[in-house]
């Protein structure tokens, strides 16, 4: 079960490495925003749910993806996990931010958003648990709120670790440009 776990991780790292190696290859093209706006997406699932079902993109939408982002340093001198990442919550935050800086850079928002993969890692100040909650207060600071609206489409996955033991989250996220009938 060991060296099939490990096959699998290194097959998911392989295709990784292959599709970033893929995206890169037309560099030309990488950073050129689109130039013909295209109707919004729409958002459709239960208006209790504080994520949406699913997500219609409309043709001809431009997208954005992020890599796998991960938690901002709080204290490289930190004694724990917590003293230099944070719990979830605060890890989960300080990657949300970082997102929505890529974001601005790329002229896009929070409501831009349409879709997030969330990999959690048990908690070992939790008694080794998935902080689930953490990660829900932290989308709930940007996501379905008064300022930002939106609830993108999403998953969330327990993984038994990240690159970097202190990690407990990471988060992808995929923007599609506004069309020409959204507004900011």
């Amino acid at each position: 079960m060991k060296n099939q776990l490990k096959t699998i991780l290194a097959l998911a790292m392989l295709i990784s490495a292959v599709s970033v190696t893929a995206a890169h290859a037309d560099s030309s093209s990488a950073y050129k925003k689109p130039t013909k706006a295209s109707p919004a997406p729409k958002f459709y699932g239960s208006p209790t749910s504080s994520i949406s079902s699913g997500v219609i993109i409309p043709e001809g939408a431009s997208y954005l993806y992020t890599s796998g982002t991960v938690p901002p340093l709080l204290n490289k001198d930190g004694k724990t996990v917590y003293e230099r990442y944070g719990d979830t919550k605060t890890q989960g935050i300080g990657i949300l931010k970082e997102i929505e800086k890529q974001l601005k850079e790329q002229g896009l928002t929070m409501k831009d958003v349409v879709y997030l993969r969330v990999y959690l890692t048990p908690d070992a100040a939790k008694n080794g648990a998935f902080d689930y909650t953490g990660w829900f207060d932290a989308y709930a600071k940007f996501f379905n709120t008064k300022e930002n609206p939106v609830k993108p489409a999403r998953s969330t996955v327990g993984v038994a670790s990240l690159v970097n033991a202190d990690w407990l989250i990471e988060i992808e996220a995929v923007a599609v440009y506004p069309g020409k009938d959204k507004k900011k």
